[in-house]
């Protein structure tokens, strides 16, 4: 018998809405209360509460259960800086989960530069960019954004959540289209489904699926491509030649979400169109702030039209208070070093290849990585969060990765690698992911 047959069975139920495998639902068996003749006599005009909305709450164990198995992995609270070592329950442990890649989270001058901001301007902007909530830094963060990806133009959102929401929903109205990789993030599928157009998908970096679909549609019809440059659990790279080459041939406009790729691909790290050459292909260009650029926030950048209608019809931007002074900035400090300090991004490249290379060594399947974002995968559940469990016990932080992020039956543990982890600390890691994963029936 293997590790894996001695492990409960967590659901056998169906994903709810959230993906995150709840136990079946079931009605309630208990009368609602307003239907009780008493209470209903009592009162007549009362309006009856919609006591069914919590079911899905009521019904929800999966959280319980795995806390009652001990493996409970979200929302582990951590007491110190992010950084390559953090501290958990009192005990430093080896952080392998972080999106900081270039390990720029804790560097003084941007920590310095966050304190001179909130002596300057305050700690907030106390309302939206729209009205009252635009400052001189907001511009200046825009303009070295512009020139870092080679753009007319840059908008700058308080989250990248909320950059995919309020680009996409507002480019892509009635009568139009969005196409997406079925491996998007989940902000650009929201960002899909919360447009006026129709949405359709295509096989993960299937090309010739996506052209199947552009083929279907009408051709004069407004069509957006919208894809991560580097996938968020895969660590693959889309093949942005070949996608832009089809885009042409079909109309359609092209939108990359550079979150992971910022500070990790392109010249400088200035993302996946420069990485492949094709800037001036890409029509939109989405990044994040809170991975390489060591703050919070988000932007898009494109041609000075597009900039200036997204100022006036994106809602997610219109109806949201701005980015706070302190988070502009820290990615206007983070982007001179990432320029300044090229060697950065070099060993954030030697780190991955090192531990990469140690991992297929000790018989890991990492997928089709391509990327400082290396999945070690189960393809179990239940072995995804022992997995997790056991390497933090050993001193190592890890991020399991089960559905909706994956689909059911790939799931897998992500190692990010930080330009700042040490060939000691890496080392480390491999030692402990070798006497775990044996442990495990992994390897």
């Amino acid at each position: 018998m293997t590790y894996r047959d001695k492990m409960p069975a967590l659901d056998d139920g169906p994903a709810d809405q959230s993906g995150f495998y709840p136990l079946p639902r079931k009605k309630s068996s208990s009368p609602s209360v307003v239907n009780h003749p008493v209470v209903h006599a009592k009162f007549k005009s009362a309006t009856p509460r919609p006591l069914e909305l919590f079911d899905k709450v009521k019904n929800f164990k999966t959280a319980a259960r795995l806390r009652e198995l001990g493996v409970y992995p979200y929302f582990r609270t951590i007491s110190s800086a992010q950084d390559t070592e953090v501290i958990i329950d009192n005990k430093k442990v080896l952080m392998l989960g972080s999106n900081s890649y270039l390990g720029l989270t804790n560097h003084p001058r941007i920590k310095e530069a966050t304190k001179a901001a909130v002596e300057k301007y305050g700690t907030g902007c106390a309302g939206s960019r729209f009205l009252n909530g635009t400052l001189d830094i907001h511009l200046e963060l825009e303009a070295a954004l512009a020139k870092l990806v080679n753009k007319e133009a840059v908008l700058l959102y308080s989250t990248g959540f909320q950059v995919n929401l309020g680009v996409i929903s507002a480019l892509v109205g009635k009568g139009e289209y969005v196409l997406g990789d079925k491996s998007n993030h989940a902000s650009i599928v929201e960002g899909c489904l919360l447009a006026q157009g129709k949405f359709l998908r295509f096989s993960h970096k299937d090309m010739a699926a996506l052209e199947n679909r552009l083929q279907s549609l009408e051709p004069k019809a407004g069509k957006l491509i919208v894809v991560d440059g580097v996938f968020s659990m895969e660590g693959d790279i889309i093949p942005l030649p070949e996608l832009c080459r089809i885009a042409a041939r079909h109309g359609a406009a092209v939108m990359v979400d550079d979150a992971h790729s910022i500070g990790v691909l392109g010249k400088n790290g200035t993302g996946t169109a420069s990485h492949f050459g094709l800037t001036d292909q890409v029509h939109l260009i989405m990044g994040t702030f809170s991975k390489s650029l060591a703050s919070l926030g988000g932007f898009i950048a494109s041609d000075a039209l597009t900039v200036d209608y997204l100022k006036h019809h994106s809602r997610s931007l219109i109806f949201s208070a701005s980015m706070s002074p302190a988070n502009a900035a820290a990615v206007l400090a983070a982007v001179k070093i990432m320029v300044q300090e090229p060697e950065r991004i070099a060993q954030l490249w030697r780190n991955t290849t090192r531990m990469k290379q140690g991992l297929l060594d000790l018989g890991f399947d990492l997928g089709d990585s391509e990327t400082p974002i290396l999945p070690v995968y189960c393809r179990d559940l239940m072995v995804a969060f022992n997995l997790c469990k056991r390497l933090q016990e050993e001193g190592v932080f890890v991020n399991p990765v089960v559905s909706p992020a994956v689909p059911p039956g790939q799931e897998l543990m992500r190692i990010s690698l930080m330009a700042t982890h040490t060939d000691k600390q890496i080392d480390f890691a491999l030692d402990k992911l070798s006497k775990v994963g044996k442990e495990l029936d992994l390897i």
